[in-house]
């Protein structure tokens, strides 16, 4: 078979030159050891004793004591057996495609899997569609810096699911088709609604897309070598491969295998996280508050706004609110694009068309929210864990923002059993980032190249009148020309400061898609003018918002944060007994201090400070996305979008008129 021919030559040619790296490679310089184990780690097994004997005390004693002159912590991993790793998933996965290209024949078989997946199978894959690389890395990873904060986005995106459940999960399975522009068109003037919700679909899809890019490429550049364009463009070919071959059941596939191995993963790192703690949260977080490189971590936080904080004090205030968010309205903002962003997420919207009922949709929902609490709970452990034993200057050595601390532990603890497992338990989570980021890139493109083919394509430029292979052949295409941009994004934005880009989807998300799909599916009076001002205003709201935000780089404000540094050393420095000068890293702190003190410029849009002083613009956006709705409708009421409200009513509770579910 064609299609057939075509995966096998490909993962032949990913072969080859996997091959051929790893034989570049033996040719290199011997690397260092992979990451310099702390100078306690060989003073005790992983379990000194039994977890009756351990008390508190004992608890205290654990972490590593504070060295002079820490070894430069690195990560390097066995490239032989990571690339091995890789080679293994892609595997599986091309696998899958060539099964699912057989499964494709029509439209709904490519954006829905003909509605065939069963409840499990879809909260697994929603799991998987949730659970990316910026949850898996970045959230252990801001616990291990920042301690209680970091663990505030852990909640936020386990009580999204909630907001899922009870409000949008069953009536858009039953009101929809394949995209969102498909509930909100059902009783308004489908074109330029369609064309909005596609514009909206593909812009929160880009927002997401770009930053999971350019994920994929930082990380495979700083695990495996491999440089940045080429990372891009081999995730780009392979997530193209699996949407434009395989669309809906070769993606839920795929993030159904990517979810089994996260937590696989997650639960085994967690279990001898807690083994090493001898299975005692008590001591666990005494460990934290008592460790003295988390004090001296915290002691420099709290320090640039002008705080002195030592000893059980700085170790205590790791576990509370403020060292990350410091303003509790950026908390309940975050918050708010949390939850309600998730429910408004096109990706993730698409998952309930693929179920053959409502009770399986709910059903979907409820596993998922197991599966994604359950992984919270794990990366928090995760967290905590890496920053009792690398200690967080160890791991903002690797990486300043945390995002390699689960990859460190992971080799750490494996080594800790022997220095194979090591290299092996990196390997393995390496390449579950890398199948993370595929399955998320795969969702996200299906989201956006729907929007495009089956809104705008099939229902406003052919008015919903093309057959089903000129349906597929749009969504193919389609697909090729959104994977093509989104490896061209990914690409250009290398220099790039992305990480605001995840806040701002779903902020966007929640300020303009939310609102909209609420008030069409329970308010009687909603139309075309309310989703068109909705959708606009929410969408340009938070997109200004964040603009002006501290999410800008503002030089004269880091100027201003680095002075209150050089003045709080100064005192520092003033305090010691005479003859005494302050430590070596104290010493850089000043000197980096006062060398960020003279930074002069303005942002990306020319502003000297933030205008809006919150980094997540939900607390403003979602209230003017709900005000911009209602005023839309009661501006330009029309009487027919009231008249067939009773019918969607009817139709969002029993599923009355919904595709019937194809057996794969």
């Amino acid at each position: 078979m064609t299609m057939k021919k075509i995966f096998i030559a490909a993962t032949l040619a990913l072969s080859v030159a996997a091959a051929a790296f790893a034989e570049e490679q033996k040719a290199a310089p011997a690397a260092a050891p992979a990451v310099s184990a702390p100078a306690a780690q060989g003073a005790a097994p992983a379990v000194a004793a039994p977890a009756a004997q351990v008390n508190q005390s004992q608890a205290v004693a654990t972490p590593a004591p504070a060295k002079p002159a820490p070894a430069k912590r690195e990560l390097k991993t066995n490239r032989t057996i990571t690339i091995g790793m890789f080679m293994v998933i892609i595997a599986i996965t091309m696998g899958v495609v060539v099964w699912a290209a057989k499964q494709t024949k029509t439209a709904s078989d490519f954006y829905a899997a003909g509605g065939g997946i069963t409840g499990t199978q879809n909260g697994w894959a929603i799991a998987g569609d949730y659970m990316s690389a910026a949850s898996f890395l970045g959230i252990s990873g801001l616990i291990s810096l920042y301690g209680y904060d970091g663990f505030m986005y852990s909640v936020g995106w386990l009580v999204a699911y909630i907001t899922v459940l009870l409000i949008v999960a069953e009536p858009c399975r039953n009101a929809g088709k394949y995209t969102l522009g498909d509930i909100l068109s059902f009783r308004t003037s489908p074109k330029p609604v369609r064309a909005f919700a596609a514009l909206s679909t593909v812009a929160v899809s880009t927002f997401y897309l770009t930053a999971q890019m350019v994920g994929a490429g930082k990380l495979m550049a700083l695990l495996v070598g491999i440089p940045y364009k080429m990372s891009i463009i081999g995730v780009g070919i392979l997530m193209v491969g699996y949407v434009v071959f395989g669309g809906m059941v070769a993606t839920t596939w795929v993030q159904i295998i990517k979810a089994g191995l996260l937590m696989s993963g997650a639960f085994l790192l967690s279990f001898l996280v807690m083994i090493k703690a001898g299975f005692n949260p008590i001591g666990f977080f005494s460990t934290i508050v008592n460790s003295p490189d988390i004090q001296d971590h915290v002691s420099k936080l709290v320090l640039k706004d002008g705080v002195i904080l030592a000893g059980a004090d700085a170790g205590q205030r790791f576990l509370e609110p403020g060292l990350y968010m410091k303003n509790p309205l950026d908390q309940i903002s975050l918050g708010m694009a949390l939850v309600l962003g998730t429910a408004g997420m096109p990706h993730i919207l698409m998952r309930f068309f693929t179920v053959p009922t409502a009770q399986a949709a709910r059903k979907s929902v409820i596993i998922a929210m197991f599966i994604i609490g359950g992984f919270y709970v794990l990366t928090t452990l995760l967290g905590f864990g890496a920053a009792i034993h690398l200690t967080p200057q160890g791991i903002t050595q690797v990486d300043p923002g945390g995002n390699m601390a689960t990859l460190m532990l992971a080799q750490q603890m494996g080594a800790d059993i022997a220095p194979v497992f090591g290299d092996l338990f990196l390997a393995f989570l390496c390449a579950v980032a890398f199948a993370t980021i595929l399955a998320v890139v795969s969702g996200l493109v299906l989201a956006a190249s729907a929007a495009i083919a089956h809104d705008i394509y099939v229902n406003v430029i052919k008015d919903g009148h093309a057959d089903q292979h000129e349906q597929v052949f749009a969504a193919r295409a389609t697909s090729f020309v959104v994977g093509a941009c989104g490896i061209m994004i990914g690409l250009a934005a290398e220099k790039q400061n992305v990480a605001h880009l995840v806040a701002l989807a779903f902020a966007v998300a929640a300020s303009g898609n939310l609102p909209v799909v609420i008030l069409s599916l329970f308010w009687r009076k909603f139309n075309t003018a309310g989703v068109i001002s909705g959708l606009l205003v929410g969408t340009i709201a938070s997109i200004a918002l964040v603009m002006v935000s501290p999410n800008m780089t503002y030089p004269k404000v880091v100027a201003e944060g680095a002075k209150k540094v050089v003045v709080a050393m100064e005192k520092k420095q003033a305090a010691l007994p005479a003859g005494e000068t302050l430590s070596e890293k104290d010493a850089k702190a000043l000197a980096k201090a006062k060398v960020d003190a003279q930074q002069t410029g303005t942002s990306m849009v020319g502003l000297e400070k933030p205008l809006f002083t919150l980094k997540n613009p939900g607390i403003v956006s979602i209230p003017l996305g709900f005000m911009a709705a209602i005023l839309g409708c009661l501006a330009f009421p029309n009487r027919r979008s009231e008249e067939m409200f009773d019918e969607v009513y009817v139709r969002q509770n029993t599923g009355l008129g919904m595709a019937k579910a194809v057996e794969h």
